[in-house]
Order: C-alpha cells, then structure tokens, then sequence
C-alpha cells in the first residue's frame, strides 16, 4: 500500500541529485494508509463507443476490471460512483449515485461528500493501462497539498488522481455555477502538478492515461495487446 516519508513539492531535479529515482519513491511507499479511499467513476453514457466501455475487454479482463484489480491492490476502502448501480452488483462494492448528476466533476464531488477518509483517488472505469506505480506515487505527494495532479502533453489527467476533503466547497461552487470542468476550481486550491516528464520512469511505454471512446480506438489497443 502506501508510506510517507517523501520529500513533497521538491523539484525533480533535487530528487535527482540525491540519487534517487521517481520509481523508488513510488516502490518504498508500500505501507498500509488509512486516509485514502479509492474511488472509481461508473457514470457516463459510452454514446461514442455504443457499448458499455466499462466492460470491454482486454486480456481477458474488462477495463473496469483492470482498474479495480490495482485499486484493490492499493486501497483499504473503495467505492464506485454513477448510475446503474445493477451493472456492478456482483462486485460486492458500494455504487453511489451522484449528487449533481451528469459530469465527472460531480462525481468527483460526490465521491469527496461520502468518503469517510481526508483524500481519495480517483480513477475512471474505462482506462485500458491503468498503471499501479503511478498512482502510488501520485499517493505519496498529498502532504500540504489538495490535489496531486498528473499534467502531461496532452493536458491536465483530472481523473487519475488525488483529492482532498479542502477541494468540496470550490467543486460546490463550480457545479452550483453550472461549470462542469472537472479542473475549473484548481486556481482556488493547492495542487502539485506532476509533470510527464517526472512520470516518465514510471510510464515507459507512455500507454498510462491513454484513454478510448470510439470501436476504431479500442480495436487499435486490443490488436496491441496487453501486459
């Protein structure tokens, strides 16, 4: 699981210089944490794909599958938010509709509002390569921060990531204004912004955040293949 004891906030760069790798931090960060809950978004109408994307399947296992098999591996507690709570019914987990339904940032709110510990990580249900060490990594970074964000070339990952119990008012806030974007309050809060370049060791294949909405894209992955 997870453990402190990481220097948080220092730049990559001075890591370097004491001669330690990002992928040691994320591998010495294997102690048993109780204030994380992980949480996985089932929401969302998969319109694009014109299937349910949380059951595709790659290797033999669903996209949800290959997520909760690294949040099992990582969370104490876990918990999936979004409608048609029947879809997951034999996975013996909580399924919690969301307060403000229809967007992701709700479900984010959603899954602050009932979570019973100080952060959770969140993931979406639909990611093909969801990777164990980047999320343990991304873990160990939450000291003195509200949210530990991946940033890479395509942008913010707002949905691999950690959120803390301080980020509920301005996410109320932006869904009471009628703004959705799961990143529009990041100003009002103190996020660490983890760049691609310091996941880098982590994601060596670069396949981590790739995400699927169209047959076209999934085929493209599943001919791939898989670890």
């Amino acid at each position: 699981m997870f453990g402190s004891g990481v220097m948080v906030g220092r730049p990559w760069s001075m890591r370097a210089a004491r001669g330690k790798t990002v992928k040691e931090e994320a591998s010495m960060n294997q102690d048993n944490h109780h204030d994380i809950t992980g949480v996985i978004l089932v929401g969302g109408k998969s319109r694009r794909m014109g299937r349910d994307k949380a059951f595709l399947q790659i290797a033999g296992k669903t996209l949800f599958e290959r997520v909760l098999e690294i949040f099992r591996e990582s969370f104490n507690r876990l918990l999936l938010v979004g409608d048609r709570a029947e879809r997951f019914a034999g996975y013996g987990l909580p399924v919690l509709p969301d307060i403000y339904p229809g967007s992701a940032l709700g479900g984010l709110y959603t899954a602050l509002y009932h979570a019973e510990t100080e952060y959770i990580f969140v993931s979406s249900c639909d990611l093909p390569f969801p990777n164990r060490e980047i999320l343990r990594y991304l873990c160990s970074l939450r000291d003195g921060f509200d949210a530990v964000v991946p940033k890479t070339a395509h942008g913010f990952e707002p949905l691999f990531a950690l959120y803390a119990k301080s980020c509920l008012g301005p996410m109320r806030e932006l869904l009471e204004s009628g703004n959705f974007c799961a990143y529009g309050y990041y100003s009002q809060v103190r996020v660490r912004y983890v760049k691609g370049e310091e996941l880098a060791l982590l994601d060596r294949d670069g396949r981590s955040f790739v995400n699927v909405n169209t047959p076209e894209e999934f085929n493209k992955i599943r001919k791939e293949g898989s670890p």
